[in-house]
């Protein structure tokens, strides 16, 4: 992933990193809220990728496509997303959790500026915004051109660095061994919605 390959590019030393993919294509963001399915999955996966004694540094957030559609989507959109960062630091435990999200490039509907506004709008301790607008898109004027996607990792991976040392990552107790260990001391895993990631070290 460019994401990753962009940080071991810039910081050779940084050592393994671990991504753990939440991403379910065509959501609503009410879709991701407390106690819906994708929201456990996100929550459970996040669990599970800790288990082996990695640390979650972030979460990389892209999404937002699907509320441009309504109107009434786009103006509930900030709230909703801003209830959702919030409920994943509680429930993770851990409040100060640095989250990268990506402010629309494209939209399904017509509200697109709307949602934008919205991302750009949030103003959260530890969050940070990679604004994608202007990045080639496909012929279907919604996703993302390769060479897009390249240069959004590399901008993530950017972001990301910023934030280094972390400032409250989530570490789990037990020792690192057994099934997904490695040579390397630390584990990097990043949880990712993209619509959602996390990176974990």
């Amino acid at each position: 992933m460019a994401f990753a390959n962009a940080i071991l590019t810039k910081d050779p030393t940084f050592g393994v990193i671990g991504l753990v993919p939440c991403a379910i294509g065509g959501t609503k963001i009410s879709n991701w809220g407390k106690g819906t399915f994708h929201y456990k999955q996100l929550v459970m996966r996040a669990a599970a990728s800790l288990q082996y004694g990695g640390t979650i540094q972030a979460l990389l957030w892209y999404q937002g496509e699907s509320d441009t559609v309504s109107e009434e989507d786009a103006k509930s959109y900030k709230a909703k997303l801003q209830r959702l960062f919030l409920n994943l630091r509680h429930d993770l435990q851990s409040p100060t959790l640095p989250i990268i999200q990506v402010a629309l490039a494209s939209g399904s509907g017509v509200f697109i500026d709307t949602v934008r506004e919205a991302q750009l709008g949030i103003d959260l301790l530890n969050l940070r915004t990679v604004d994608a607008k202007g990045l080639p898109l496909q012929p279907d004027t919604l996703h993302l051109s390769t060479p897009a996607q390249v240069r959004l990792g590399e901008m993530l991976a950017e972001t990301f660095l910023q934030f280094l040392p972390s400032t409250g990552p989530i570490s789990s107790p037990t020792p690192i061994g057994g099934v997904g260990s490695c040579c390397n001391p630390m584990l990097q895993f990043l949880m990712v919605p993209l619509s959602s990631m996390m990176v974990l070290r």
